[in-house]
C-alpha cells in the first residue's frame, strides 16, 4: 500500500453471468498511516573516517524504520551545498579539502531525519607513518 490508497472500497460479485447480476458489499473507508523515519545510520569505509590522501572513502546511510520513497543528501559542515543525492557517497580518491564533518539527510516528502555526524579526516602521507 502507499499513502495514496487512501479511500473507499467495496467488494462486488457477478451472481450470474446469464442475467448479469452482481452483489456489492457495503463500502469500507480505508486510511493508510505512514511510518515516521527513525534509526538513521551511517557506515564508512574504511572505519572510522580516517582515509589516506588519493585513496577511496565510501559513506552508507542506512534507515531502520520509514514509509517509502525516500530521499537522500549528504551534506558537509562548511559547504552549503549538498555533496551526494543516493544512500551511497563514493570519494574515489579523497583530496585534502575533504576533511570535515559529514551527515546523511533522509526524507519521505513528509519529514525529515538526520544520521549522526561522521567526521572525516583525511591523513596525509607523514601522517601515515607516525600511526
Amino acid at each position: 500500500l502507499k499513502l495514496q490508497h487512501n479511500g473507499r472500497y467495496r467488494c462486488r460479485v457477478q451472481r450470474s453471468s446469464r442475467q448479469s447480476l452482481w452483489d456489492e458489499s457495503e463500502p469500507v473507508t480505508v486510511i493508510v498511516h505512514g511510518v515516521p523515519l527513525s534509526g538513521v545510520s551511517l557506515s564508512v569505509q574504511p572505519p572510522g573516517g580516517q582515509v589516506a590522501l588519493g585513496n577511496p572513502l565510501v559513506l552508507s546511510c542506512a534507515v531502520a524504520m520509514g514509509t517509502g520513497p525516500l530521499s537522500f543528501s549528504w551534506q558537509q559542515e562548511g559547504l552549503g551545498h549538498t555533496i551526494g543525492t543516493g544512500p551511497c557517497l563514493e570519494v574515489l580518491h579523497i583530496g585534502d579539502n575533504d576533511s570535515g564533518r559529514c551527515q546523511c539527510r533522509v526524507s519521505d516528502g513528509d519529514s525529515m531525519a538526520e544520521s549522526p555526524i561522521l567526521n572525516v579526516t583525511v591523513l596525509a602521507e607523514r601522517d601515515r607513518w607516525a600511526e
